[in-house]
């Protein structure tokens, strides 16, 4: 019986359980006395207390939509039945117990609200008290028994119940995991994204759009210790033509391969930015316009004579501080400038040749 195991044990339902319930109802063995001695009366009223309640429940519109067919109403018919046998059989253990459970976790899988449930309970146990009274007349076991009924159905409504909750619990739990896990996959979805914002998919090299951020990261910093920054904008001459004679397969390759040369000639400190097509950014952290021009320039030079000698780069370096300071904006204006201005020069020198 797997189901029960697994109703019972997730309640921690035993017999010890059963018996503290027992008595927090002071449901004794008179009660259960009271219950058997009327079992054979019930049993003759059988058929038609399940009538009557089911006649009630069915002219309830809402009622009826969540029992549906003819054929649920059988079903239902019969499990009536059963259970009011149950209620005057006199035996209250485990087994009863999970048939309780069971009756709940059907109730809740099939959509019954607790006021249905709460309101069929107080109808049936109204139609019980009514033909108990009328078979057994007014005396001693009538009382008895009636508030033995009470008891009992008390005890079965609070194991009802607690499958009721528990489902929700569970109900709970599975959203709380479901959210959770949409969470982790949308954080990983940003935190993606961002990855790809600030990273350039073709070179490595920090994105454009966070550029601003690193300069002013930078500049700040040199204000604060009365450092020097440079910027230096670096772009590749005839880019165009080398994608028109070779393709956009070794245009990307270039570009690739001077992205691992700006990288491979900075220091730790420094940014490297592919600011757009085959234009480049570097923040120069504590640097003069010398020191980028004889030291970062040079080796930016050598290393690309080394990997790609047919390709040649324009720089233009410009210095802001350590007194005074440019705002990032200005810095690449400046900087911009200059590298075109190299550019400018390198045509003409050619042209004039």
């Amino acid at each position: 019986m797997p189901v029960m195991k697994t109703l019972l044990e997730q309640l921690r339902f035993t017999e010890a359980e059963i018996r503290v319930r027992k008595r927090l109802l002071d449901f004794s063995d008179e009660d259960v006395d009271a219950l058997t001695q009327c079992s054979t009366l019930v049993e003759q009223r059988l058929d038609s207390i399940v009538e009557t309640f089911y006649g009630i429940q069915t002219s309830n519109p809402e009622i009826a939509a969540l029992i549906g067919d003819a054929d649920t109403l059988d079903r239902l018919q019969s499990a009536q039945r059963r259970y009011i046998l149950d209620l005057f059989a006199g035996t209250y253990d485990l087994e009863y117990a999970n048939n309780r459970l069971r009756i709940g976790l059907v109730h809740k899988r099939i959509g019954v609200e607790p006021k249905y449930y709460l309101s069929a309970v107080y109808l049936l146990q109204r139609l019980l008290v009514e033909n108990l009274n009328d078979l057994v007349g007014q005396h001693d076991l009538s009382m008895r028994v009636v508030k033995a009924l009470d008891k009992l159905i008390y005890f079965d409504v609070t194991l009802v119940f607690e499958t009721y909750i528990q489902s929700m619990l569970s109900e709970i739990e599975a959203v709380k995991n479901r959210t959770e896990d949409y969470a982790r996959a949308l954080e990983e979805t940003v935190a993606m994204r961002n990855g790809e914002l600030r990273t350039d998919s073709l070179t490595g090299l920090t994105t454009r759009r966070f550029l601003n951020e690193a300069l002013q990261r930078t500049l700040k910093a040199a204000q604060r210790r009365g450092e020097p920054v440079c910027l230096i904008f670096v772009d590749v001459d005839d880019f165009k033509e080398l994608n028109d004679q070779r393709g956009h397969t070794y245009g990307d390759q270039v570009l690739r391969e001077l992205g691992k040369v700006l990288l491979d000639a900075a220091r730790g400190e420094d940014t490297c930015v592919r600011y757009g097509g085959d234009e480049f950014c570097v923040v120069l952290a504590n640097s003069t316009e010398d020191q980028a021009l004889g030291s970062y320039c040079q080796r930016i030079k050598s290393l690309l004579a080394e990997r790609l000698p047919n390709v040649k780069i324009s720089l233009g370096v410009v210095q802001t501080g350590p007194e005074n300071f440019e705002n990032a904006e200005v810095l690449l204006q400046h900087a911009d400038r200059r590298m075109y201005k190299e550019k400018t020069v390198k045509k003409n020198g050619l042209a004039k040749h």
